[in-house]
């Protein structure tokens, strides 16, 4: 058996210095978005910083300073000693808004509002407090929207069309429900996915839902898509969905209520529909928590503290599941850097449902 490596004081410091300018990247990613740095350089190659500056309007030493720092960080490339252009593939994840691969929005949720949380975190481990997701100003619904664009992007392409069964319902005029639809993107990505589909999207909070009305209204969705301010277990129709996905969503409802939750979206569901579930799984172990796939969940568990929100465990999951009467196989992967994707099935007569 290999002996793990000794660190060394130094190495440590390092690691922290190291950190540090992680910190330094996040804020100097959060101007170039807001300045329009990011956008200007991928529109004009080759730019130097003072006709940067002269373009956007801004005071040309310190712009000077950001693209040193951003050729630093790997964010630019140079051409010669004046002029700078984006590194490969930043163009997509933070120029263009529209791209799956876009993060501009994950990185904004940090600097824009976890930073405030983490001040208020001091008198937060003294008494508890939290700040829930809910009720909070329409920007920050919008950023989260934004973080989490990529990944309703790839459920709507790549994951609704790969499950079995699923697919051919809605390419069939079948019905969608999303639990937690926020600001309604992935209702829109799916109803261009799958275009004789019809979409439901339900959530408590009124301020995402006042902007996903705005956001169907103006894609000229509002024939297809369906918003409902409320809760699953009370607001839907039992047995009238094909699917219901839940996406980034399941960690934010809180503790004592997701079992109600998740047997609202069995009651949902017509016999042998899908039961989607895009979210992030704690680990179960200590031993865990050092493991790649489980990085990412262990740093949204500290960041969304604050939040009230508790990232389940594998067999909390699978728990939540078979109480509300998933009793056929349960469908688990992992998506890009530490997402868990399940999936499971509706049988004749889950616990607590009578067939329709």
């Amino acid at each position: 058996m290999t002996s793990p490596p000794v660190l060394t004081a130094d190495a440590q410091v390092a690691r922290i210095f190291e950190w540090r300018r992680g910190f330094n990247a996040m804020h100097l990613i959060d101007l170039g978005i807001g300045l329009g740095l990011f956008r200007a350089i991928a529109a004009t190659p080759d730019i130097d910083p003072k006709s940067l500056a002269s373009q956007l309007g801004l005071h040309a030493p310190y712009v000077n300073v950001w693209c040193t720092t951003a050729y630093s960080f790997g964010l630019l490339e140079a051409t010669g000693e004046t002029a700078f252009r984006l590194a490969p593939y930043i163009d997509e994840i933070l120029a263009n808004t529209s791209h799956p691969r876009y993060l501009g929005g994950y990185v904004q949720l940090g600097t824009r509002f976890a930073t405030d949380d983490y001040r208020n975190a001091f008198d937060a481990f003294r008494t508890g407090a939290t700040s829930p997701f809910q009720g909070r100003s329409e920007e920050f619904a919008r950023f989260v929207g934004q973080a989490i664009a990529g990944v309703n992007l790839m459920v709507a392409r790549k994951i609704l069309p790969g499950l079995a069964g699923i697919a051919g319902r809605l390419n069939a005029g079948g019905v969608l429900l999303e639990v937690g639809c926020g600001t309604g993107n992935l209702q829109l990505q799916i109803a261009k996915a799958f275009p004789t589909a019809r979409c439901t999207g339900i959530d408590i909070d009124p301020t995402g839902i006042r902007v996903a009305r705005q956001a169907v209204t103006q894609a000229g969705f509002a024939d297809r898509i369906t918003l409902i301010e409320g809760d699953v277990a009370g607001s839907v129709e039992p047995g009238s969905f094909d699917v219901v996905v839940m996406v980034e969503v399941l960690h934010e409802i809180g503790q004592g209520i997701r079992p109600q939750v998740i047997a609202g979206c069995a009651r949902a569901l017509r016999p042998g529909g899908w039961l989607v579930i895009v979210d992030e799984t704690y680990p179960s172990t200590l031993a865990q928590a050092r493991e790649p796939e489980f990085l990412f969940a262990v740093q949204t568990g500290l960041e969304e503290l604050m939040w009230g929100n508790v990232i389940p465990t594998r067999e909390e999951q699978e728990q939540l599941l078979r109480s509300a009467g998933f009793d056929g196989p349960i469908e688990r992967s992992l998506l890009g850097a530490g997402f868990t994707l399940l999936a499971t099935q509706r049988g004749e007569r889950p616990h607590g449902v009578n067939r329709p």
